[in-house]
């Protein structure tokens, strides 16, 4: 029996996230399994992997076959440079001490570009968020002084139509008093 490690999709359209398995080659991709082994979600920014590891390198080690994919998965996780670290120990290229210190050295240097790639991430999102935060209150600044100056002339133009009323007023009394004086 072949076996494959491959994704499974679940979760809703638009919105997949797959979780990862070992299952024959002939069934179908979303069908019956061996074993799960992990789960990966693309949504989220870095992209989200969680990894049996002993168990995906036993698998890699018995023959399973991964899928382009997984194999990249696995690659990024270090699988595949395990596998290739106890062929070389299997020949005697190397001892087994060996093999697990370049694989730490290279886990640790992988975790540290990981950590800088999240890092810088947050620091745009937060230099993003602050620079919309300034133009918001740029408009909001500009906004505010267009609406007060509206008022301004509307409270301006008021004045002027009460100031005209009152001397339209003044105006009416003083001809009918000059001329009920006269007339007496």
């Amino acid at each position: 029996m072949a076996t494959k490690i491959r994704l499974q999709r679940h979760g809703r359209k638009g919105y997949a996230f797959y979780p990862i398995v070992i299952a024959d080659s002939r069934a179908p991709r979303d069908g019956r399994f061996i074993e799960r082994i992990g789960s990966y979600n693309p949504n989220t920014n870095p992209a989200t992997i969680s990894l049996n590891f002993e168990r995906a390198l036993y698998w890699v080690n018995c023959g399973a076959i991964p899928t382009d994919t997984v194999r990249s998965i696995l690659s990024r996780e270090g699988v595949m440079l395990m596998k290739h670290l106890q062929g070389g120990v299997k020949k005697g290229a190397f001892t087994e001490e060996e093999a697990k210190r370049r694989f730490d050295e290279w886990k640790a240097k992988k975790d540290a570009a990981r950590a800088a790639a999240v890092t810088k991430l947050n620091d745009a999102k937060k230099a993003d968020q602050k620079s919309r935060l300034e133009a918001e209150a740029a408009k909001n600044k500009a906004r505010a002084e267009a609406v007060a100056k509206k008022r301004a002339e509307e409270l301006a133009a008021k004045a002027a139509a009460e100031a005209a009323a009152k001397a339209e007023a003044e105006a009416a009394e003083a001809p009918a008093a000059e001329e009920a004086p006269a007339a007496e």
